[in-house]
């Protein structure tokens, strides 16, 4: 094992190990990353981040943000990092409700930063919800 990870939100550094692999939903779909990969800065959607450590593979739902990767890192900034066993389906199904009814509610009085939010609200709900579920199925 020789790729560090470190997944970073506003309020903690999430994780921060050495792994074998790192899988992640880049904004073009999923990219796959293992030590010497070439060096770039992406931007991250909201969905499923999976890495192995020890054998054993551990998942994350993340919400948006941004992964960079050089050689022997990866650096994860997201403003979400949550595990299934972490995650409160009732809540994220409700939080997810109440932001689809206020799009639906769209008037001229809501700027696009408003519109932005709930959208992002809505990935991120749809991203804990289909780990936890992934989870209960296995």
């Amino acid at each position: 094992m020789a790729l560090s990870l470190d997944i970073v939100t506003p309020e903690q550094r999430y994780f921060s190990g050495e792994v074998d692999n790192v899988y992640l939903p880049g904004s073009e779909g999923e990219m796959g990353v293992l030590e010497g990969h070439v060096a770039l800065i992406t931007a991250l959607s909201a969905g499923e981040l999976r890495y192995l450590q020890d054998g054993k593979t551990e998942s994350l739902a993340i919400g948006a943000g941004f992964v960079e990767v050089t050689g022997e890192k990866v650096t994860v900034l997201t403003d979400l990092a949550i595990s299934d066993a972490e995650i409160d389906e009732a809540k994220v199904e409700a939080a997810m409700k109440r932001a689809e009814e206020q799009l639906t509610k769209i008037d001229h009085s809501m700027n696009s930063e408003e519109v932005a939010a709930l959208q992002g609200v809505i990935a991120k709900s749809m991203a804990q919800l289909k780990l936890k579920r992934k989870r209960r199925q296995i």
